[in-house]
């Protein structure tokens, strides 16, 4: 009998120095490379994700209250997968088996149809392709509807930049943003206000003693319509993260208190969404797909 690691079939692909490992199990990211140096911080195919590493996060990210929304009238309730802050986390797809629909050696697509439940009673089918250029990873994200019912929609990516062979506490944290999600003992958004002190990160901010995890909106763009995460580690290299325009919400996390302990502070999670937490409640952000309808992200990554 052929058996498979925790996280299913392993999707590799390559162009030039840069390396990707893709999972069946929620079309993660395991690994990315570039000349044998980490992009993100990798986990063994001999285990599972250990704090959604390298996830595709829908159709919502980051967490909902109680897992319960109301959508056009009907009151509906999702799973608790986050206990202790009795939460829904990250989405439904995480643990879902993708299908490969187009592979070539630089490029990968994988397609899953998410069926309705009673939680989520929305017919859902997205694709994800990873694609490697001399410029690095570029994500492309496409989720249709394929029901007759409007559909509540967010999405959002979870890599982890890796230091290298430092720590994170020897590195420099910049983000492009310029406003910072208050939220509450849950993780949940209160509000609002200007990034200041130490969550002020639109200059090279050095980590020791710095815990984040927290939400950034009113994104800032360079020339090219992007905006960037940017991890600058000791060996004068840079992990970094972009989003173009499709997407306006970032999620950053040092891993202070992640479950997995053997992972607390190995990265920073760079995390381009669609939406803050608790869309599915405040609207914020939420996208709402019509029968037919589309919406595509796009993101991407590379070493510096």
């Amino acid at each position: 009998m052929n058996i498979k690691p925790p996280s299913g079939a392993q999707i590799r692909i390559e162009h030039g120095d840069h390396h990707v490992t893709v999972t069946e199990v929620g079309a993660a990211i395991r690994e990315y490379t570039v000349g044998g140096r980490d992009v993100f911080t990798p986990f063994s195919e001999t285990e599972l994700a250990p704090a959604s590493h390298g996830a595709v996060l829908l159709p919502w990210p980051n967490r909902l209250r109680d897992g319960q929304y109301e959508f056009d009238g009907a009151a509906l309730q999702l799973p608790i997968t986050e206990v202790p802050r009795n939460t829904a986390i990250h989405g439904l797809v995480c643990w879902e088996r993708w299908d490969v629909v187009e592979q070539s050696a630089s490029a990968v697509t994988l397609e899953l149809h998410l069926v309705p439940t009673p939680g989520y009673p929305f017919d859902l089918v997205a694709r994800v392709t990873y694609a490697l250029t001399d410029a690095g990873l570029r994500v492309t994200t496409r989720a249709t509807n394929v029901g007759g019912t409007d559909a509540p929609y967010g999405v959002g990516f979870h890599p982890w930049l890796s230091p290298g062979d430092a720590s994170v506490d020897e590195c420099t944290l910049r983000l492009d943003a310029s406003t910072r999600v208050t939220t509450d003992e849950r993780l949940l958004p209160t509000g609002t206000e200007p990034a200041a002190g130490d969550f002020d990160l639109r200059e090279p901010r050095l980590l020791a003693g710095i815990d984040l995890d927290d939400a950034y909106v009113d994104v800032l763009r360079d020339e090219d319509g992007l905006s960037w995460m940017r991890l600058g580690a000791p060996d004068g290299r840079t992990a970094a993260v972009w989003m173009d325009s499709s997407m306006d919400t970032w999620q950053v996390c040092t891993g202070d208190h992640v479950s997995a302990t053997a992972y607390r502070r190995t990265g920073v999670a760079a995390e381009p969404m669609s939406c803050i937490a608790d869309a599915f409640r405040s609207g914020d952000r939420l996208v709402r797909l019509a029968p037919g309808a589309s919406h595509e992200t796009t993101w991407g990554a590379t070493l510096l």
